[in-house]
């Protein structure tokens, strides 16, 4: 007894691509509103999504210092908030 594969257009592939990366729902959820497996999704996703799986030299750099801004933006961040922990718990120990 022979399993007969669903075969998908090229448009339903791409719309469901689509759907998943605008709705915010997670992918298995969009593939059972589908009635797909969510397999289906991740490879669709890999050959039609907005955004690519693969990541060339020249973006690679460029993840790269953004995730060293974003690292010295975060110890600054962590900083600030110490201050103000700090900050707080003069103020409420001064107050009667």
């Amino acid at each position: 007894m022979a399993i007969e594969r669903r075969k998908y257009t090229e448009a339903f592939k791409r719309e469901a691509v689509r759907l998943m990366e605008s709705s915010g729902k997670p992918i298995a959820e969009v593939a059972r509103d589908l009635g797909i497996n969510d397999n289906n999704l991740y490879r669709w996703r890999a050959l039609y999504g907005s955004q690519p799986q693969s990541v060339t030299g020249g973006s690679m750099v460029e993840m790269e210092a953004e995730l060293k801004r974003l690292r010295r933006e975060n110890e600054v961040l962590r900083q600030e908030r110490d201050i103000l922990k700090k900050a707080m718990s003069i103020v409420s120990r001064s107050q009667p």
